[in-house]
């Protein structure tokens, strides 16, 4: 085969450019301190790097919405221990109230106003705001859930806040449920409300079950109606009291604001009969609000939990990624010494093979 000039030219051209092409990639390595620099480097790396830079962030926000959510139930935890303490003081002033021997009319009016004042307290704790949102209104928390009367204004909605991959927490417990006792069983524990019927079969069993629930209402209501007659005469206020002696929702779930208030009454009109009842209910309550902490308590550590997760997870994925992309320095350097000496090398060989030309015989 007939080798000409150009054929030599093009070799050493090539040749040159291979070995300064590979000078500079690891040059760029070394300053980067990254083996991947762009896709082309390592098609399958640079796929499973950029896989998990993408869960990576991901899992950054996640531990973001679990930081907002654990600072909303922290509140509620706060806000539901000051309610328990007050409760617990309703029950020792019940306690001190119930007999004859360490209460008095005048002591009794002395501390309905107390008991005043405790019913103002509970509605300002149903009234907490972190930041502009009230954390017992439900969806609605951008109004107070409550007025000074005690009524709800709120909803039964749970906001719930994505902290994994699937998996979702209720940030907060609606305030019918631990004020006014919707929702709540008669072991106290606060319910979770029944999803939305999606199919034709679920929406007729969900009826069912609705008519059930109030025909099952109505006979409690019938057992608890006071008989008339001669045998039950009483003052109007007396029978006021019984009707709501036991001031439940129709799920067996203490009405705690309206409990306070029986209880104040009770205390102005001096019916000690009403006092010793208020005894059992406001432990009823107490019990209730105990309850529903503890279920903040629990999502927390569920919380908890999570973020350690997703933190080892962060630093998983910062490893794989490493381990993908990183340059290794010792390599590169090796690597970098042996490529000068190969272009040093072709640098000195180029000179033979490109023959001098007429022109050089000529000088």
């Amino acid at each position: 085969m007939r080798v000409t000039d150009r054929m030599g030219y093009d070799q050493v051209t090539r040749n040159l450019q291979k070995n300064r092409s590979e000078m500079v990639d690891l040059q760029n390595q070394a300053a980067t301190q990254k083996r991947v620099n762009k896709p082309s480097d390592d098609p399958i790396a640079a796929a499973r790097v950029l896989a998990n830079r993408t869960e990576e962030r991901g899992s950054k926000q996640f531990v973001k919405n679990i930081d907002i959510a654990r600072s909303f139930l922290e509140f509620s935890d706060q806000s539901l221990g000051e309610l328990s303490e007050t409760m617990m003081r309703l029950k020792e002033l019940a306690i001190q109230q119930a007999n004859d021997a360490s209460a008095s009319p005048e002591t009794r009016r002395v501390v309905a106003e107390e008991v005043q004042q405790t019913f103002n307290q509970t509605v300002q704790i149903g009234n907490r705001k972190l930041g502009e949102r009230y954390i017992f209104g439900g969806h609605k928390t951008t109004t107070a859930p409550f007025t000074t009367a005690g009524d709800y204004k709120g909803d039964d909605g749970d906001l719930k806040i994505h902290i994994n991959k699937d998996a979702f927490v209720a940030m907060n417990l609606p305030g019918d449920k631990i004020f006014l006792g919707r929702g709540v069983g008669e072991d106290g524990i606060i319910r979770p409300k029944a999803e939305t019927p999606k199919t034709t079969d679920e929406l007729i069993e969900y009826q069912h079950e609705e008519r059930l629930r109030e025909e099952q209402n109505l006979m409690r209501q019938k057992d608890e109606l006071p008989m008339r007659g001669p045998a039950s005469a009483s003052s109007s206020i007396e029978h006021k009291f019984v009707e709501s002696k036991s001031p439940e929702t129709d799920s067996q779930g203490v009405n705690i604001l309206q409990a306070i208030k029986d209880f104040e009454i009770a205390l102005r009109v001096n019916d000690k009969e009403q006092i010793q009842s208020s005894i059992d209910t406001i432990d009823q309550a107490l019990s209730q609000v105990i309850h529903a902490r503890a279920q903040v308590g629990a999502r927390i550590q569920v919380l908890n939990h999570t973020t350690d997760s997703l933190q080892k997870a962060i630093v998983d994925n910062k490893g794989n990624a490493s381990a993908l992309e990183d340059a290794d320095l010792l390599q590169v350097v090796s690597d970098i010494t042996r490529t000068d000496s190969t272009l040093k090398a072709t640098l000195e060989t180029s000179g033979r093979v490109v023959q001098p030309s007429l022109l050089d015989f000529l000088k």
